[in-house]
């Protein structure tokens, strides 16, 4: 039976919502509204032992990297640990650092640094973004869940079983990215 949504939870719900929909944030493959993708990893860590602020962090992982919300803003309506959450899953490479592969080592060196909790909704993170990347676009899906790939291993003291289901997620989509890219 699922849960009732406590009020931590009920208020960064509506404010993830309202932040996403603000710029008309859609999905990459699908076109659906971008909120159902931290609704999955909200999902994912209520799967596991968790709590109201890694929940509350989880429908707010994206909003600094992908909104016009601020930590700042973060921190005054969800208080510091679900601020401090936030900064560790957002990136810090800009696309002045550099290449893809130099961002992606920069974001990597900050996310090794997080907590167990914030390594938790990352986990959760990578299970979602992986699920369908092979179907959707597999050529991208080669190199992309190769870094996920990569990422898994600054993300071991995360919950231990979304690090297995990531590690499986991850393999299996290259492999079926690698089989849909071979028969073209």
């Amino acid at each position: 039976m699922r849960q009732s949504m406590g009020e931590l939870e009920r208020r960064a719900r509506v404010f993830a919502t309202q932040a996403h929909t603000e710029i008309n944030q859609r999905r990459k493959y699908t076109n659906a509204p971008y909120i159902v993708h931290p609704a999955a990893v909200v999902e994912l860590v209520r799967s596991v032992p968790h709590t109201q602020e890694m929940i509350a962090a989880a429908w707010l992982h994206d909003t600094v990297e992908d909104t016009m919300v601020s930590l700042k803003d973060i921190e005054q309506y969800f208080g510091h640990r679900v601020a401090n959450y936030v900064e560790m899953l957002t990136k810090v490479s800009r696309s002045t650092d550099g290449d893809r592969k130099a961002r992606f080592h920069l974001d990597l060196m900050h996310t090794a640094r997080a907590c167990p909790e914030a390594k938790t909704i990352k986990l959760a993170d990578i299970i979602d973004n992986s699920r369908n990347i092979a179907h959707f676009d597999p050529e991208f899906a080669v190199d992309y869940l190769g870094e996920k790939r990569n990422q898994l291993e600054v993300l071991v003291q995360g919950d231990r079983g979304l690090f297995h289901r990531a590690e499986e997620m991850v393999m299996r989509g290259i492999d079926d990215a690698k089989r849909r890219l071979s028969g073209r």
